[in-house]
C-alpha cells in the first residue's frame, strides 16, 4: 500500500534533508586550500568549478532514489541507502579535513560496493530508483581513480 500524499511529501523532505546534510558535511571542509593545490594530481582531474554542479545533480538523484525505495517499502535497500550516504559524507572530512588521501581511498573502497549493493536492492523494488544512482556510481568510480592517482603521485 502506497503512503498518503502528505506522508510521502514529508518523507521526501526527510530524504532531501538527510542528503543535504551529507552534502554540507562535505562542502564544509572541501574548500581546496594550499595543501590540496600543492598535491600532484591526474591530468584527468576536472577543474574545481565542475564539482559543485555535478554533486548537486547527484545528491538530488540520491535523495529521490531513496524516497522512491522508501515508498516501495524495502528496508534492506534503505539500510544500504543510509550506509552509502554515511560513507559519502565521510569522504571529504577524511580527505580534505584530515588530509588523509589513503584513508579517503579506503572509504571509497567501501562506498563503491555500498552504492552497487543499494542499486541491486533498489532494482528489486523500483527500477527507476536503481537507475537514478547509476551516474553516482560512475562518478564515485571516477573519483576513486582521481583519489588513487593522488595517493600514487604524492607518496
Amino acid at each position: 500500500m502506497e503512503p498518503s500524499h502528505s506522508r510521502s511529501a514529508l518523507a521526501f523532505a526527510g530524504f532531501a534533508v538527510a542528503t543535504s546534510a551529507a552534502a554540507v558535511a562535505g562542502a564544509s571542509v572541501s574548500r581546496p586550500g594550499r595543501w590540496y593545490r600543492r598535491l600532484e594530481k591526474s591530468p584527468l582531474n576536472p577543474p574545481p568549478a565542475v564539482f559543485g554542479p555535478v554533486w548537486t545533480v547527484l545528491y538530488g538523484l540520491i535523495a529521490t532514489s531513496g524516497w522512491r525505495v522508501w515508498r516501495a517499502g524495502s528496508r534492506k535497500a534503505l539500510g544500504w541507502w543510509a550506509a552509502q550516504l554515511a560513507l559519502n559524507a565521510a569522504w571529504s572530512p577524511i580527505f580534505f579535513g584530515l588530509k588523509r588521501p589513503r584513508a579517503a581511498l579506503a572509504d571509497l573502497a567501501l562506498l563503491l560496493p555500498a552504492i552497487a549493493i543499494y542499486a541491486r536492492h533498489a532494482r528489486q523494488v523500483d527500477r527507476p530508483a536503481a537507475w537514478m544512482v547509476a551516474p553516482y556510481l560512475g562518478w564515485v568510480g571516477f573519483a576513486s581513480v582521481l583519489n588513487a592517482e593522488i595517493v600514487r603521485r604524492n607518496r
